[in-house]
């Protein structure tokens, strides 16, 4: 039996980094579809658990709170108030590009008895597309919604969302269309 955790990655975010005005407007149109991800999964009749991870942003802090409270008080607080991690979230703070590298989420996923990783956030063509490798040779299932990623270009993004399908088996499709 398929056990999914919904994963949100780099979300949490200032949006104070190179890049930042080119991934601006395609997080835009990522939000809603991931707001509407994480009511489904927080709804799901099967336990689904939510779980965050985060760029650091070179602040090494053992709790997400200082990391979520300075993105809402930046200027594109916008972008994170309808991502809001709940209660029940799970939060693991990254460093690099995959949500794997130098992180406790793999043996978490085992704890939690996870065999498939749905993946939406951002940067589909970097930290998005190398979790998904990271994750397909780690023998998790992976999928990825389309619309529920966000790019700093388009044609790499597209590049990545084929690859991610090809080379790693990875299902590749709308949000509303991915079940849990």
């Amino acid at each position: 039996m398929t056990k999914s955790a919904l994963v949100v990655i780099d979300m949490i975010n200032t949006y104070d980094h190179d890049d930042a005005e080119l991934l601006l407007p395609s997080a835009a149109e990522a939000v809603p579809v991931i707001a509407r991800l994480l009511k489904r999964a927080r709804a799901a009749v099967e336990d689904v658990p939510v779980i965050y991870v985060n760029d650091n942003f070179g602040e090494w802090r053992s709790h997400h709170g200082e990391i979520l409270q300075t993105a809402l008080t930046g200027p594109h607080a916008g972008l994170v108030e309808p991502l809001l991690p709940d209660d029940d979230s799970l939060f693991v703070v990254k460093a690099r590009h995959s949500i794997f590298y130098e992180t406790p989420l793999s043996y978490l996923l085992t704890q939690l008895d996870v065999d498939r990783v749905v993946l939406c956030g951002q940067v589909t063509e970097q930290c998005v597309l190398y979790s998904a490798l990271d994750a397909h040779i780690r023998h998790l299932r992976v999928a990825v919604p389309e619309d529920a990623v966000a790019h700093i270009h388009a044609d790499l993004a597209a590049a990545a969302l084929r690859m991610m399908e090809r080379n790693m088996g990875a299902e590749i499709a709308p949000a509303d269309v991915l079940e849990f």
